[in-house]
């Protein structure tokens, strides 16, 4: 059984005439009659009653018309979802991101352009270090990630990565530190200072890049504290318990306590990237790398 057979018998149905019903199918009606008298034989089953005058439906056609218009509506949602599917407009889409990304403009505007042209998919979100991102990435649980970056020059096995801007350091002072209220300062004047800082083991990238700047300062760190969240290295200096470097977006976390001074250092950025596997992109990332390109021409 073919599904044109079900649109054939449908027709019939609804027309309850073998003439309207091909003209309806633009076919000829001879045809429509034998693919008609097919079906019943292959079901085994009477579905309509023929006169010279009319066609009526018998009990098992009544029956089989109901299960026939559901079968076609299916096979249309079907081939729907399919053609969506390939033109990237449906469908999941896994994102991972950085804890400070989402306080940059960038990622909200890109994740509106693409809510926007793409309504009918489902974006998951997941926050994960950089590290486990390229993970995650190479074990395909990832589509695309956004992440911070300060090795350019180093290449990361299967993955490719793309260069979106690059944030200013700030340091994260006590308010009543000597140095809350300069306008910039350098590492080297932290030389002595407690910080509180990323565990060594979360991987995050910001951890590598501060003990590498604070090296080139001519020091190494004396860390007091350690927390793998952002937000709680700020608690920590609010506390009075250190000082740590955070990318210039998170100064957007207000605390009482704290102020954000920025760094004088050369180098002192953290670079966010976009990475994406080494191959060609389905088509529902490929709406989303075409949106990433719109959110980054405006702004910049």
């Amino acid at each position: 059984m073919e599904l044109r057979h079900l649109r054939y018998f449908v027709a019939v149905a609804e027309e309850l005439h073998f003439r309207r019903a091909a003209e309806r199918l633009h076919i000829a009606q001879p045809p429509l009659s034998q693919q008609i008298q097919a079906l019943e034989e292959e079901i085994g089953a009477q579905l309509l009653v023929r006169s010279k005058r009319s066609v009526n439906l018998t009990d098992a056609g009544k029956l089989f018309l109901q299960r026939a218009r559901r079968i076609l509506a299916e096979a249309s949602l079907a081939s729907d979802e399919a053609r969506r599917a390939a033109n990237g407009e449906i469908g999941e889409l896994f994102v991972g991101y950085t804890a400070s990304i989402p306080l940059t403009p960038l990622l909200p505007r890109i994740l509106s352009e693409y809510r926007e042209h793409c309504p009918t998919v489902t974006v998951h979100l997941q926050e994960m270090f950089t590290p486990d991102q390229f993970n995650a990435l190479r074990n395909n649980d990832l589509d695309v990630g956004f992440v911070r970056y300060n090795d350019p020059d180093k290449q990361v096995d299967g993955l490719r990565l793309r260069l979106l801007h690059n944030d200013p350091l700030v340091m994260a002072l006590p308010i009543k530190h000597p140095l809350a209220k300069s306008s910039r300062v350098t590492l080297a004047q932290f030389a002595n200072e407690r910080f509180i800082a990323y565990p060594e083991a979360a991987g995050a990238d910001l951890g590598v890049l501060i003990r590498r700047l604070c090296n080139w300062a001519g020091f190494t760190p004396k860390v007091e504290q350690e927390a793998a969240e952002a937000v709680t290295q700020i608690g920590l200096v609010a506390a009075g318990l250190g000082v740590t470097v955070m990318p210039s977006p998170m100064a957007c976390i207000a605390m009482d306590r704290v102020c954000y001074i920025p760094l004088a250092d050369e180098g002192a950025f953290h670079s966010m990237y976009l990475v994406t596997r080494h191959t060609t992109p389905k088509p529902l990332l490929a709406r989303f790398l075409s949106c990433v390109d719109t959110a980054v021409a405006h702004t910049l």
